[in-house]
């Protein structure tokens, strides 16, 4: 856990354990300690640490995939899915530990701040499991999410509002949202990557699917040529419920555009250096 918590913020590495934590009470809520602990995950190291040349690693396992990359003094972290059945810890030594309220308050509050045909044009489905929605809406597995597991460079259709016809208040709510996700990169890497995010927000939309009072259960997607995320409510699947409920959120952050894994730059690099080196994505 070292190289990640050098890797992150402090408000990355935070959250990123908190997911592990989290996962170790659901199998202590489910009786299935050995195959949902705390440390059942996956750690690989792709490449040699260097100043120049590509290398990476990855966590993965149960409602945590972090990727990070690094490639000439740039770093990118993406893919990068956290998610949280439930996502609060209510007994135990861990009791008190919550996630995602950040992220959850950050679309409520942007919602908020649109006008009536604004909020007409973000709301795609006024219920999170809408009968008009068309066959395969919903997946099985990731439910609303467009962007998730077996999906490295999906072409995603923009839905929504678009971000330039909002008032400078809801704009600066749009980058407040994205910056929850963002908070898990350190300071350097995070500010280039608002700046990135503030000059395309012109080109960005911001979708909504589900009720929009308190205690709504809902599904939101921020989408632009630099960055996508989306934020879901879930059905149970190791607790018992089958409709969404506000303490099962999953959430997904991908760089669009190729550089998910930070593929992109790794193809620059090889250009540039006409370097053979086996490559440190999937």
């Amino acid at each position: 856990m070292d190289l990640v918590r050098a890797s992150l913020s402090k408000e990355g590495f935070e959250l990123t354990h908190s997911m592990m934590l989290i996962n170790g009470f659901l199998g202590e809520v489910v009786g299935l300690e050995n195959v949902l602990g705390e440390f059942s995950y996956n750690f690989a190291v792709y490449g040699t640490p260097d100043v120049r040349a590509p290398w990476g690693w990855q966590l993965y396992g149960h409602h945590c995939a972090v990727n990070c990359l690094v490639v000439e003094g740039r770093m990118t972290i993406a893919p990068v899915f956290h998610g949280a059945e439930p996502n609060e810890i209510d007994a135990g030594p861990h009791a008190g530990l919550r996630s995602f309220d950040d992220r959850v308050d950050a679309g409520t509050d942007l919602i908020a701040c649109m006008s009536e045909n604004q909020h007409a044009e973000a709301v795609i489905y006024d219920v999170i499991v809408d009968p008009a929605m068309p066959e395969g809406r919903i997946h099985p597995g990731d439910e609303r999410h467009l962007a998730g597991a077996f999906q490295d460079n999906r072409v995603i259709p923009y839905e929504g509002v678009q971000v330039a016809t909002l008032d400078a208040r809801a704009q600066e709510a749009v980058v407040d949202l994205v910056a929850t996700f963002l908070n898990i990169l350190p300071e350097g890497p995070r500010r280039a990557k608002v700046r990135e995010v503030r000059e395309h927000l012109n080109e960005s939309y911001f979708s909504w699917i589900g009720g929009t009072e308190p205690g709504d259960v809902f599904y939101y997607r921020f989408q632009s040529p630099v960055l996508i995320i989306e934020l879901d409510h879930h059905c149970g699947v190791f607790l018992d419920y089958d409709v969404p409920q506000r303490f099962h959120v999953h959430t997904l952050m991908r760089v669009t555009n190729g550089n998910d894994y930070g593929r992109a730059w790794v193809r620059q690099w090889q250009r540039r250096t006409d370097g053979r080196v086996e490559s440190n994505t999937r």
